[in-house]
């Protein structure tokens, strides 16, 4: 039988003879991770369409300090992604790139950057606790995670804030382990200007989480040692000021542009809300990030969750107890608001693969303690219960079946099949090895082809193109029942929202192209509605789809008046 791990020992004897190569092996694994499904993937509501309409209105509005969903006031979260959004749709506009301002995968690009970013900061940060060998590894492992390999694809926050939160955490530890005597070498002079600089962005995105993630670190660190004085190399006086010169201008002009309506919105509403209840329906009882850490952090979640007796019985060792220090607070705080949603201990993972990793070279894995064998079957079961749903799904939604995506997906729960194989026979690191290959061919059997064949679920782009195939070029359009973020951004910022059939047809009863779409279960109000005002639109097509946010079949008619 063909044997995997000469190939995975070659691939790590060349990344670990340079930084350079390590960090070119991990770029390249982490775009072939990252880049299927990222431009055929539509908008995902509801809050990826409204991050990147947002976005949109800067450009249209030339408004870079107000955040704006129509005309409805966004205050959640800073303007750092909205920044950065607009400038990749710039970049794409000044390149020639067509209608670049409805392509969603433009405003992906600053989530791409981040994610592969966390990949490089992971390899970087590791090297503060493991041989290069092993910070490759862990690199790798971390591009392999399902849940950075979502973000990566989302035009959101996330996959940039875990990038602030490792390198923040990275610089940290390099001071740690400085004053423990526990860093295999000496920490650069501007270890605090990466500390640093990473908070004053983290700050611009999505405000206190990173210095909530370093700050509860740091208080457990203190308290063990009895002592902040290990901190003092990081600068606290210069790095504070830079932060004020980073975020305190935007800041100041939010604050007199919304007469401070900004501030009560997103902290108060926005963050202390989520802290009060479960927000927008994603309310989870404590402990719902544990029970889904093994899907989150798939391939290597089984092997994370048998390093834990390692990590509890050498908790006191400066390298383990930074680690803890990096997970547990920050944990226990996630699972105590009611507000629950899987990205939020994104910026922990980076932590757990360092821990596992370290379990790992020390001999804390143990095959051979009751129940292993059953936790590594985990990584078998997962990937299998995806394939299922995604089997399931194609042909409810479809009646299809992916069959461009099958020879992928076989090919990832044989290569998880070996992930058991190699744990059950001694081989640790090439069973990671192999989970890493198992998460590739997955990510290309789900997002290259598996999710690119359910039809039903892309109603809104199906809906734009046939609104903009109506005859004339820029057609007036209003909806009436189907209200998803992800259409206004595929169709224009003034998109009429509808309460009801009469108001579609009052719509259309003025001059100029215009465009209604009306779901089924207002047709019969709309049909009396436009025999009553005398108009005859014409029907162009009628498409059937799945909302997964109501968790319905819909049926929206297109309707066209010139």
């Amino acid at each position: 039988m063909f044997s995997l791990r000469p190939v995975f020992d070659r691939l790590t004897g060349f990344a670990a003879a340079s930084h350079w190569r390590a960090c070119l092996v991990l770029l390249a694994l982490s775009l072939a991770c990252f880049l299927p499904g990222f431009t055929t993937l539509q908008p995902l509501d509801r809050d990826e369409p409204r991050f990147a309409q947002a976005s949109k209105q800067m450009l249209e509005t030339g408004d870079f300090v107000d955040i704006r969903f129509q005309q409805e006031a966004r205050h959640k979260k800073p303007v750092g992604i909205y920044w950065l959004q607009s400038a990749a749709v710039s970049a794409g506009e000044a390149l020639g790139v067509t209608e670049a301002r409805r392509q969603i995968w433009l405003y992906r690009l600053p989530s791409l950057v981040g994610a592969v970013a966390t990949v490089l900061l992971t390899y970087w940060a590791l090297l503060a606790f493991l041989s290069p060998g092993m910070a490759f590894l862990g690199g790798a492992l971390m591009a392999a995670a399902v849940l950075l390999g979502v973000e990566a694809r989302i035009a959101k926050t996330d996959a940039v804030l875990a990038a602030c939160a490792v390198a923040t955490m990275g610089a940290m530890a390099r001071t740690w382990l400085d004053w423990t005597r526990s860093l295999p070498f000496a920490p650069d002079r501007r270890n605090w200007l990466v500390f640093w600089g990473a908070t004053a962005i983290a700050l611009l995105i999505k405000g206190p989480i990173v210095p909530m993630v370093w700050g509860l670190a740091a208080l457990v660190l203190c308290l063990r040692e009895r002592s902040w004085r290990w901190m003092a190399p990081l600068r606290f006086g210069p790095g504070l000021l830079l932060c004020l010169v980073v975020v305190l201008p935007w800041f100041l002009a939010i604050a007199w542009k919304t007469g401070g309506s900004f501030f009560a919105d997103s902290v108060g509403a926005d963050m202390l809300g989520k802290v009060a209840e479960g927000q927008e329906k994603h309310w989870g009882p404590p402990g719902l990030y544990l029970l889904i850490f093994f899907g989150t952090y798939w391939p290597a979640a089984a092997f994370a969750a048998m390093a834990i007796p390692f990590a509890w019985a050498r908790r006191r060792e400066p390298q383990i107890l930074f680690l803890l220090a990096w997970i547990a607070p920050s944990w226990i705080v996630f699972e105590a608001v009611p507000t629950k949603l899987p990205h939020y201990v994104l910026p922990l993972y980076p932590a757990v693969t360092a821990l596992l990793l370290l379990a790992l070279v020390n001999g804390g894995i143990d095959r051979f303690r009751r129940g292993s064998t059953a936790t590594a079957a985990l990584v078998v079961l997962v990937p299998a219960a995806l394939v299922g749903v995604i089997l399931y799904a194609n042909w409810t939604f479809d009646g299809t079946v992916p069959y461009l995506a099958l020879p992928a997906l076989a090919l990832a729960l044989a290569a998880a099949l070996r992930v058991v194989a190699a744990f059950r026979r001694g081989d640790l690191e090439g069973a990671l090895w192999r989970g890493v290959l198992a998460s590739l061919l997955l990510s290309i059997g789900v997002y290259g082809f598996a999710i690119e064949s359910l039809r039903s679920l892309k109603l809104s782009p199906r809906l734009a193109e046939a609104a903009r195939a109506v005859g004339c070029a820029d057609p007036a359009i209003i909806t009436v029942g189907y209200r998803e973020p992800s259409l206004v951004f595929l169709t224009k910022t003034d998109l009429a929202m509808g309460a009801d059939g009469s108001a579609a047809a009052a719509f259309l009863n003025q001059p100029g192209c215009r465009v209604a779409l009306v779901e089924k279960r207002f047709q019969p109000d709309f049909q009396a509605a436009i025999a009553a005002a005398g108009i005859a639109p014409r029907l162009v097509t009628s498409i059937p789809g799945f909302n997964l946010n109501g968790g319905r079949r819909l049926e929206v008619a297109v309707f066209a008046r010139q």
